[in-house]
């Protein structure tokens, strides 16, 4: 599992991660990802384009993160998951917990706006 840092504009963060989101992996994410959640006010888009699977602990990694921004008037969401990660947020409804966009653009500007009503985004 590989988690990237990229900082973008306005303060803006894209997480990238790239493998497999189960047990072993995230166990290797884990505290980098808490580390960029929790030491302050963030917005984070975390890209999932090269997620190739996520099971319920990297759910839960991925929810425990999202709380801990929105708790420090941050915001976090989720960018253009791959099909099968789509259908496993869409099936478990992680997505209408953390919105999910499918363009950077839109994603970093829904990240500001720190709404809940970006639930359930689709496909253009």
């Amino acid at each position: 599992m590989e988690l990237t840092i990229e900082h973008l504009q306005n303060g803006i963060k894209k997480v990238g991660l790239r493998g497999k989101l189960d047990i072993p992996g995230t166990e290797q994410i884990a505290l980098r990802l808490a580390a960029e959640t929790s030491a302050e006010k963030g917005f984070i888009v975390v890209d999932l384009s090269e997620l190739e699977f996520l099971t319920s602990v990297g759910m839960g990694a991925l929810i425990k993160n999202f709380r801990a921004l929105r708790l420090r008037g941050g915001n976090m969401v989720l960018l253009n998951p791959q099909k099968v990660v789509d259908l496993i947020l869409a099936t478990t409804r992680v997505n209408n917990v953390i919105p999910v966009y499918y363009d950077l653009k839109t994603a970093c500007e829904r990240v500001k706006t720190n709404e809940q009503s970006n639930r359930n985004n689709r496909k253009n």
